[in-house]
């Protein structure tokens, strides 16, 4: 391919709201370019480059058993009304009727597509287990997408889903799944994590998340580097520091002025916060939409809720932090409110709480508090649970040694579903003894332009990208100089045909601009190897190569150009 005939260009400078390095380099090289909020369009240097991804991913699928399927873009409610999910999932569902006013969705996912596949297809045991997988375009309405590729509203992604007569086979295919995302990250040149995650919006009874820790990530993880211990904050367990043993004092209303917050109040009266209780009103969903929720969570004030633990413990969706009036409308007073004497307000106290006693927590009245307030006495709570987030520094929950936090981005994600959706489906097969028995599911998935800019983002200078060979949508970058007295378009011309031949095509850089524009775009490209065919290099013997990871440049003769750029890129 000629950069004269290249469908794309580059930019000397990316638009000045672009804040990452790898949406920058895309742009700027000619990657991608924005049609909207979260959409773009994958211009032919970044479409080849997501090809060789799949490429990859496919490789990797069919080598445990997975055959490739593809299902459709768009889907009938219908399905998604049979698991519930229509309901469940908000704005970020995209929903549109057809012309004969039928209910229609955008694929987010393909659980229930499968699960309806399985209906028709599967009937015996004989026939599991099974893995299916398609690599396909999905839609999520994110509210939020930023960072170039790295949160969009339109992706591909690689779904595939294991098909199972008996959980231990569920076990075997989330394993063999589980390794083989590792390979296909690592071939793709991106060294990843893998932390337990929250399951979400697709159920189910254990998720992982493939992270690649970056400071860019919007994901808090937790690691322990004794035991091996990781998860991400949402879910993350920790070891609580236990409260010290006393016996439960008589309740007494005092007065505290100005100290509507934690820190306050523990400064006021000279106690440490862990003898606070922090009072955090949420407002959520039922998980079918019918009825909001009024919550009122109580934790140690040396703590803080986690939202998704929070939500988990009451199966709510669409948390959000309750407005000052609802806070009113509930008998509390925003910045001294209590779960004491609460009725209208459904209380969830973390499970630290009962084993604390005589804390300092709100007299829902402004200006006062109430000393010794004790769970289990002055006041009970609809449920129990651990809703507190762990931190850097909090103690392990399995060796209780201090974590470590980290920052990432996901870039995949695996899920035990078991029969979340085939049970509801009726999506059944006859076992050995001739009983129906629900298809046991997993589910597991990639992004692959999350994927690409991920790379983006780990492979780069200051000149621009760095691409492994593995995934660069060109492996040699050819650099035609004008010659004065040897004809070097000729001599690029034979190479070029040589290395097309050889299974390793150039992008051909046949453009009529100086040394220095050409070696610029080169590096803001970032092919793997660079080869630039020169009247210096021709008198010296060969052709310049120089390897964009870094190193010096060398000469090689022209007639050993194609096997040592074979050679090369076997290093890149």
């Amino acid at each position: 391919m000629k950069i004269s005939r290249l469908f794309s260009t580059t930019l000397r400078e990316a638009p000045s709201e672009v804040e990452i390095a790898s949406h920058q380099l895309l742009l700027r090289a000619g990657f991608i370019r924005p049609l909207g909020a979260g959409i773009f369009c994958y211009l032919p240097l970044a479409q080849r480059a997501m090809q060789r991804i799949q490429a990859i991913m496919r490789e990797e699928m069919n080598a445990i058993g997975g055959q490739e399927l593809c299902m459709p873009v768009v889907h009938p409610a219908d399905v998604w009304k049979e698991t519930g999910r229509w309901y469940q999932i908000g704005s970020e569902m995209g929903r549109f009727k057809d012309k004969n006013n039928h209910d229609m969705v955008l694929a987010m996912t393909h659980e229930e597509i499968v699960s309806f596949l399985v209906r028709s297809e599967i009937r015996s045991y004989r026939q599991l287990p099974a893995l299916v997988y398609h690599i396909q375009t999905k839609w999520r309405d994110d509210p939020r997408p930023r960072a170039g590729l790295i949160r969009v509203r339109e992706f591909t992604m690689l779904d595939s889903y294991s098909l199972d007569a008996d959980w231990e086979g569920l076990d075997r295919q989330y394993q063999a799944h589980y390794q083989a995302y590792f390979r296909i990250f690592k071939r793709c040149g991106l060294d990843v994590v893998a932390v337990l995650s929250d399951t979400g919006m697709m159920g189910g009874q254990m998720a992982h998340e493939y992270m690649y820790l970056t400071p860019i990530g919007e994901d808090t993880l937790l690691f322990c580097d004794a035991c091996h211990y990781s998860a991400n904050r949402q879910i993350a367990r920790f070891r609580k520091p236990p409260a010290e043993a006393e016996p439960a004092l008589p309740l007494e209303k005092i007065p505290t002025p100005d100290t509507s917050t934690i820190q306050d109040l523990a400064a006021f009266l000279k106690i440490p916060c862990a003898k606070t209780a922090k009072a955090v009103f949420m407002v959520g969903q039922t998980a079918d939409g019918s009825q909001t929720q009024f919550v009122f969570a109580v934790v140690r004030g040396d703590m803080e809720v986690n939202e998704t633990k929070l939500a988990n413990a009451l199966k709510l969706k669409d948390l959000r932090p309750a407005l000052d009036e609802e806070i009113r409308a509930v008998g509390a007073v925003p910045g001294y409110a209590s779960p004491v004497g609460l009725s209208a307000a459904t209380v969830v106290v973390d499970d630290a709480i009962p084993h604390s006693p005589n804390l300092v927590a709100g007299a829902n009245q402004a200006g006062y508090h109430l000393k010794n307030v004790n769970y289990g006495r002055d006041y009970s709570a609809a449920v129990v649970a651990d809703i507190a987030s762990a931190s850097e520094g909090d103690a392990c929950p399995e060796c209780g040694q201090p974590m470590r936090a980290s920052r990432g981005v996901e870039v995949g994600n695996i899920f035990k579903l078991g029969t979340r959706y085939t049970a509801v489906m009726g999506a059944e097969f006859l076992d050995e003894q001739g009983v129906s028995q629900p298809v046991i599911m997993g589910s597991y998935g990639i992004g692959v332009g999350r994927l690409l800019a991920c790379v983006a983002e780990e492979h780069h200078d200051e000149r621009g990208l760095i691409w492994p060979a593995s995934i660069a949508p060109y492996p040699v970058h050819l650099v035609v100089l004008a010659g004065k007295t040897i004809d070097t378009q000729a001599a690029a011309a034979q190479l070029e045909t040589a290395l097309t031949r050889a299974g390793l095509e150039p992008l051909v850089d046949d453009r009529a601009e100086s040394a220095g524009v050409k070696f610029n775009d080169a590096d803001l490209i970032g092919l793997p190897l660079r080869i630039t065919v020169s009247e210096r290099a021709l008198k010296q013997g060969g052709v310049e190569f120089k390897r964009r990871a870094g190193g010096e440049a060398w000469v090689v003769p022209l007639e050993e150009a194609v096997s040592a750029a074979a050679a090369a890129l076997k290093e890149a």
